[in-house]
Parts: C-alpha cells; structure tokens; sequence
C-alpha cells in the first residue's frame, strides 16, 4: 500500500480528508494484535490453575509464581518497547513483536503435556509469555501518533480497553477449550483423577493461527507515521520530567490494580471460592468494557476529576473485599472485587487521557508506554503479594490494605498536581519544565 509522507492529525481539514481512514485502518489492526498480546501474557493465570490437575506437583506458591513471572518480564520488557517505536517505526515494531508471541505459545503446548516437565522449564515459558506483556506500551505509543489531541483519549481507551479484553478472553475460553478434543491440534489427551479428560495444549496451541494472521495484516495493512522517529536519547529525557512520574504512579495504582488482580483472581477464587472458578474471566471483562468508557469520560469531563472519583470507588472496592473475605461471603466478596475492577478500567482510560494534556505529542508517547511499564509490574507484585499475604499472615486480607493505602497516597497526588484550583493543566513540557 502507499507510503504516508505527511501525517499532522492537528489539521482539521487533513484530518477529515485522509487522516481519519488511516488512524482507524491501524487502530482496528492494532487492537486484535493487542489482544493476542495480552491473552498470551496473562495465559499463566489460567493453565497454572490446572498443572496439578494433570500430573504436576506445584505447590501454590509456585503456581502464583508461574501466574506472577510473565507481569515481571512484560513490565521490564516494556521499557524497551516504550522506545521501540520511535526507534523502528510503529508497523514495523507491531510485526515483531506480534510474529514473536507464537514462541511462548507453542512451547506451552509441547511442555503441559509432560508432567515431567521442569519447574524451571515452565519459569522460562512463563518468562517468554513476557513478550506479550511488552506490546502495550509500544502498541499505546505508536496509537497517540495517530489521532488529534481531543480524540487521543478514546482512542487510546479503544486500543487498552479491547487490547486488554484479551485476559477475559483467554480466562473464558481456556476453561471451554482444554475440555474438547475437537480443537487438539498436537498432542493427545490428559485424563484426570475423577476420569475427564483434558487437553491442556490447547490453551496455547489455538493462537498461533491468529497470530499468524495478524502479523501478515500488519505488514500489508498498517503504516509508519512520518517524523515519529526519534533517537532512544530523544526520548529518554521524559525520565527528567516530574509530570512522567507523577502520572506514573497514577496509572501503577489503576491499571497495576486491574492487571495484577486479573493474574491473581484465578488462584484467588480456587483458593477461596473453588465452586465458582468458572466466573474467573468476569473481572478482567468488566475491567476492559469500562476503559474506553474511561477515556471517553476523561475527554469529556476532564480526566483529574474521572481519576479522582475512581481512586475512591477503588478505596470502597478493596474494602469491601476485606468485609466479605473475612465473612466468607461469595456474592458480596464478587461484587466487591468486580467493583475494583470496574473503577481500575476507568481509571487507566482517564490516566492515559490526561498524558497527551500534560505533554507534547513526541514526549507523550514515551511517556504513555514508560507509566505502562510500570504499571505493568502489578502482574508481578500483586500475586507475590497475595502468596506473602497467606504465608505470613494466613489471610489474602493482609494484601488488601497495602492497595487502599497506595490508592489514598494516588489520590492525594491526583489533587495537588492536577486538580486544586490553583494547578493549571496545561502541556506543561512545552517549557521544559
């Protein structure tokens, strides 16, 4: 397809004639790819659920390392990533590092199927699934080029929120299709002590199809976004910016709440709940729907005030799962967590929203994939800090005041840097400050 040489979506009369088609020609490719990303990140939060069931021997703080690891790597690997499209261009990153996302996914297949298999084996696929983990903050990067200021936060909201569909989507179907030999494409099955039968490689081996697919549509259907290239030293100076911290911690606390729970809920509701474990997938859907709505709130609304109000809902949230946690109380316990995952959507649509008010566009996008690098060890540290929480202190309750304490110390930021009447947001990076 033709190269683009001019790209500014700032000019009205561009915008309409020929900006908008490309914009969105690459945001709905962009999604899909996303999504694959993310399935294969957060796969661990549901095949670790059943290693035991087919042989394995873990113990559960193991399990809730291998659903823990993949938010490790993708949080560092996003650093990376960050950089990576202003350094190669963003079509040419999005083929890459979708293309790579089949290696963890087909290792996973071969490996489920040997109960032999090696703790340390399965840490290094965990590790690998990493990859996935990386595609955000490049993927977000590369989106904020493409659209005007005034439509960066849905877009971006559109992009993360169906993007990040991909964990409810790998939480509700893998359940359904481990249980059918229809879509075994390697391997045979696993018969389990009470006598059904899974094919647990079928948790991995059904998206290396999709992969494929999106990675040629990539190549042929998406474009590099002209003067977008900058040197890593180019946009390394973000780091010296306050605002990039500040807005850092923000989104650590909204979308690290959603995709940290996302990785431990599974392990969660089998350790507490195991009767309703087949509603694993709710919080991530929940969490995912309501980021475009996020984005979409923070356009209209301002997105200080949308943080504001989710940070407290998140507060409540986190408190009400203390409540019912202690009372062994499932439904109160589901609705309290599905709170929590609903204001942590919102939340990352209104904290990436306000990224492109507070920066220029070349510093806003490294900026949106450096506070999503961050943001994404929650996958990491939230399991850990649940398998900490039952070890020392016999209860998950203990993890759950760590959170409200962090999402107070967020709101407090959230008020003194962007909402007090006397703080101004304003593209404060234009003076270098």
């Amino acid at each position: 397809m033709a190269r683009i040489n001019y790209w500014n979506p700032e000019d009205e009369k561009f915008w309409k004639a020929e900006g908008k088609k490309h914009a969105r020609r690459n945001l709905w490719i962009s999604v899909p790819s996303l999504m694959l990303a993310f399935i294969v990140w957060q796969i661990w939060s549901v095949v670790a659920v059943r290693l035991n069931d087919v042989g394995f021997h873990f113990t559960e703080e193991q399990l809730l390392t291998l659903a823990a690891i993949p938010g490790l790597v993708g949080a560092t690997l996003r650093f990376i990533y960050t950089f990576a499209v202003g350094f190669f261009g963003g079509k040419n990153w999005t083929v890459i590092s979708t293309a790579i996302l089949a290696i963890p996914a087909i290792g996973i297949g071969f490996a489920v199927q040997n109960p032999d298999t090696p703790y340390s084996v399965m840490l290094l696929l965990a590790a690998l699934c990493g990859l996935g983990g990386g595609n955000f903050s490049s993927s977000s990067a590369n989106i904020s080029f493409f659209f005007p200021k005034k439509e960066k936060g849905t877009a971006l909201g559109i992009n993360g929120g169906l993007g990040n569909m991909g964990v409810s989507v790998v939480q509700f179907v893998t359940p359904l299709i481990i249980t059918s030999g229809t879509f075994a494409l390697v391997g045979g099955k696993q018969v389990l002590a009470n006598g059904q039968s899974l094919w647990l490689q079928n948790a991995a081996f059904i998206w290396v199809i999709p992969i494929a697919i999106m990675t040629i549509l990539a190549i042929f259907k998406m474009d590099n976004v002209p003067g977008a290239k900058q040197s890593f030293a180019d946009q390394f100076v973000i780091v010296k910016r306050k605002h990039t911290w500040i807005m850092t911690a923000l989104y650590v606390a909204t979308f690290g709440s959603f995709i940290g729970y996302s990785a431990a809920f599974p392990l969660l509701l089998k350790s507490q709940f195991p009767e309703h474990l087949s509603l694993a997938f709710l919080g991530a859907l929940v969490a995912a729907a309501a980021r475009p709505v996020g984005g979409w709130m923070a356009d209209k609304l301002g997105g200080a005030k949308v943080t504001a109000f989710v940070l407290v809902i998140m507060g409540i949230g986190a408190a009400g799962v203390i409540f019912f946690l202690n009372g062994k109380q499932f439904n109160g316990f589901l609705f309290s967590f599905l709170i929590l995952f609903l204001a942590s959507g919102i939340g990352s649509g209104s904290t990436f929203q306000m990224i492109p008010n507070i920066f220029i566009p070349k510093e806003a996008a490294p900026v949106i994939g450096f506070s999503a690098a961050f943001a994404a060890y929650g996958s990491f540290f939230i399991p850990k800090l649940f398998g900490w929480s039952i070890n020392a202190t016999g209860t998950y309750v203990t993890a759950f005041y760590f959170f409200i304490g962090f999402y107070v110390i967020a709101f407090a930021l959230n008020w003194f840097f962007y909402q007090r009447k006397s703080t101004v947001v304003k593209p404060v990076v234009k003076q270098a400050s």
